[in-house]
């Protein structure tokens, strides 16, 4: 059992060191393209993937020209010896993982989605619904070179570690509250403008207008 567990533990350090290997090969692509790398990951041992993010959005040809030339690269330095895989090349999307402290950085004001090997109650959450709580969906409010400040609440904030953080992503927050009252209120003007027309036709009617 011992040695197989070395095994596995070898095969991790492996597999992290190509992987480190092709993200700086995939960096060197993403720059020549004028987009920026985002994240690199092997999907069931058989899926590479390149993420690539862009001012602006990441256009379809940004993928296409990062995953031509990275194809080209991987054959020739052929970071995985006898390795058989896909390469697939995307946009993270809008609710992306968070892993780097670059990718917290620049989702600071959004909210997030955070879960945690230590309940929030640990590290000094003060409300009762976070104590015994591993995962929340709050604003991230900052970022600091220990961890990630989130706001909690109108009057409590909390920087939880990098080090306890076991999976974040960004969430996409869509105001369909805000949407749907003025959608609503633009059917009942629209109602009441019908409606007025209706009158004002029955009036003229009445009046022998036309």
């Amino acid at each position: 059992d011992q040695n197989q567990n070395q095994n596995e533990a070898r095969e991790r350090m492996i597999s992290q060191e190509k992987i480190q290997k092709i993200e700086s090969m995939a960096n060197e692509v993403a720059l020549r393209e004028g987009v920026q790398l985002y994240d690199v990951e092997f999907v069931s041992g058989s899926i590479l993937r390149i993420y690539i993010d862009k001012e602006g959005g990441v256009r379809i040809e940004d993928c296409a020209n990062v995953s031509r030339a990275m194809n080209l690269l991987l054959d020739v330095e052929d970071p995985v010896p006898g390795g058989r895989y896909h390469l697939e090349v995307s946009s993270p999307g809008l609710e992306r993982l968070l892993k780097k402290n670059w990718h917290f950085e620049k989702a600071v004001g959004h909210k997030i989605w955070v879960r945690t090997s230590q309940t929030f109650g640990s590290l000094g959450a003060q409300g009762n619904e976070f104590k015994m709580a591993k995962q929340v969906s709050k604003k991230l409010v900052g970022v600091t070179p220990e961890g990630v400040c989130l706001q909690l609440g109108e009057t409590e904030d909390l920087v939880v570690p990098f080090s306890v953080i076991e999976r974040a992503q960004m969430l996409f927050e869509f105001d369909g509250q805000k949407n749907l009252k003025k959608s609503n209120e633009s059917k009942k003007i629209k109602k009441k403008n019908k409606k007025t027309e209706q009158t004002e036709q029955t009036e003229q009617t009445e009046n022998g207008e036309v």
